[in-house]
C-alpha cells in the first residue's frame, strides 16, 4: 500500500517539486496528500495547484502569537494523517509539541553535512570556515535544531572561488537527488530508528 504524505513548505518549493516529480515518475511509492504553507505568497502553492494537490494555508503572520500559531499548525497536520511529513524548505522551527506528536514521521533536508554547519546560512558557515567538502543531509525531525538521526548524505566539493549562492546553488542539486532518495526508502519501510542512528535495510 502506498504511503500518504504531506509537505511542509515556505517558499518557491523546489524540493517540493522534486517530490512531485518522483511520486510522478513511479519512483517513489507514496501519494501526497496535502501541502502546507505558513507564506501566502509562496510559490510552492503553485506547484501544488497544477497537479491539483490540496493547500492549506496557515499564515504565521495572522497569528497574535506563536502558540496559536503551532496549535493551528499541529491541527492541519493532525487532519492530513500522513505516514511521513516533509518539511521542504518550511522556514520555521518546528515546535517541540508538534515533533512529540508525530514521532519518527518528519523529515528534513538541510544544506550542509550534519552535525556541521546547523540553522541558518549553512553554506556561508561553510565557505567562512573553509571546508573542502559541503553537501546536504536529510533527517528525521527531533526536538534538537538539525540534531535528529540522519538518512542521507550527498557530499559537494567546495570549489576555489565559491561564494553563498554559488555553493548553494550547487547544494540544491544534489538535494533534489537526496531528498527524494530518503522518501522513498521511507515509503518502502526500509528505515528504522535505532538510538541515534538510522539502518537502512
Amino acid at each position: 500500500m502506498k504511503k500518504k504524505i504531506a509537505v511542509l513548505a515556505s517558499g518557491r518549493g523546489s524540493n517540493f517539486q522534486a517530490v512531485i516529480d518522483a511520486i510522478q515518475d513511479g519512483k517513489i511509492p507514496a501519494t501526497c496528500a496535502a501541502l502546507i504553507t505558513d507564506n501566502p505568497k509562496a510559490y510552492a502553492i503553485e506547484r501544488a495547484k497544477k497537479v491539483k494537490i490540496p493547500v492549506t494555508v496557515i499564515d504565521y503572520a495572522s497569528f497574535p502569537s506563536r502558540e496559536m500559531y503551532e496549535r493551528a499548525l499541529l491541527s492541519a497536520m493532525q487532519q492530513v494523517n500522513a505516514d511521513l511529513f516533509v518539511l521542504a524548505g518550511y522556514m520555521r522551527i518546528v515546535s517541540a509539541g508538534i515533533v512529540r506528536a508525530f514521532p519518527g514521521k518528519m523529515v528534513n533536508i538541510h544544506p550542509a553535512l550534519l552535525p556541521g554547519f546547523t540553522g541558518l546560512h549553512a553554506q556561508r558557515q561553510a565557505i567562512n570556515y573553509g571546508v573542502k567538502v559541503s553537501g546536504c543531509t536529510v533527517h528525521f525531525v527531533d526536538e534538537s535544531l538539525d540534531g535528529g538521526p540522519i538518512i542521507l548524505q550527498h557530499c559537494v566539493r567546495v570549489l576555489e572561488g565559491d561564494d553563498e549562492e554559488s555553493l548553494a546553488e550547487r547544494i540544491l542539486h544534489h538535494e533534489h537527488e537526496c531528498y527524494p532518495e530518503a522518501i522513498k526508502l521511507f515509503c518502502e519501510d526500509r528505515l528504522e530508528i535505532v538510538g541515534r542512528k538510522v539502518r537502512i535495510r
